[in-house]
């Protein structure tokens, strides 16, 4: 590894398992100290796949532990503003500072139009939408303090740059997530932040295998020729977790020092058609 985010530390949401462990172990590999905070309990009951653990969240602790770096771990949902800013003021307390926000945790919910509950449409702008804004909300002013610049993160999905069938609230939060940072990036950027948006397509995580894809499955019945409007042009599929965490790193450290309100794709071509 290069060791580009030596002496810099990541707040990172939805850290227990998945995408967002991947961010944690890699940023700390690659130098940094962690602030990690992940719901570890129960997801509203129409998301298809378990719901992280208290014990996944120690297991991200062990991990980045292991790799030599210090970490601050909080249970937290980011829908409770005040739970994010102890966090993070927590944290920063601990470990001195902060220079990046990776804002990961999100949920996804496939199900036709009109099979969506009010509570299901809720409950995914509620997470993807209000819990990011509480993320940079929580935690931006300590990088502004520090007065070092830095890097804000807001994973979105390729469902941020086209359409994505069978999801209509999960489609509309992540275009919402790729606008807040396009926005971010413009008022931020006199104190020398970047704001940028990641858009992975399928990923090898719980969210994007197992049950997941029996639900996804079962809305393309009711609509079959939209089953192939997210084909990848890459003979891989699926992305694994490790790459969305190496564009992570890249914007978080100074290679990416030019680059801010941009959207950055990690999906095997997905949305380029």
């Amino acid at each position: 590894m290069t060791g580009r985010l030596t002496g810099k530390v990541a707040f990172i949401t939805g850290a227990a398992r998945g995408q967002g462990r991947e961010h944690a172990v890699r940023m700390a590999t690659e130098g940094a100290d962690i602030i990690a905070v992940d719901l570890a309990g129960p997801l509203p009951p129409a998301v298809p796949y378990d719901s992280a653990t208290p014990d996944d969240l120690a297991e991200t602790v062990r991990l980045v532990e292991r790799t030599g770096r210090r970490i601050v771990a909080t249970a937290a949902d980011t829908r409770d503003l005040d739970g994010l800013r102890k966090a993070v003021d927590s944290g920063v307390a601990t470990l001195g500072r902060l220079d990046t926000i990776v804002a990961n945790a999100g949920i996804c919910v496939p199900e036709p139009w009109d099979a969506i509950t009010p509570d299901s449409f809720r409950d995914v702008i509620d997470i993807n939408v209000t819990g990011t804004w509480n993320t940079v909300t929580a935690a931006a002013r300590h990088i502004i303090e520090g007065g070092r610049g830095g890097s804000i993160i807001l994973i979105s999905s390729a469902a941020g740059i086209k359409m994505q069938p069978f999801m209509v609230h999960y489609t509309a939060s992540k275009h919402a997530v790729t606008g807040m940072a396009r926005a971010l990036a413009a008022e931020l950027g006199q104190h020398n932040i970047r704001v940028n948006s990641v858009h992975p397509g399928a990923v090898n995580t719980p969210m994007g295998s197992g049950d997941m894809v029996t639900a996804l499955q079962r809305a393309f019945e009711s609509n079959p020729q939209l089953a192939h409007m997210t084909t990848p042009f890459l003979p891989a599929g699926i992305a694994e977790t490790a790459d969305v965490a190496a564009t992570v790193c890249w914007l978080a450290g100074d290679d990416a020092r030019s680059i801010t309100a941009a959207q950055i794709a990690v999906d095997l071509g997905s949305t380029q058609y």
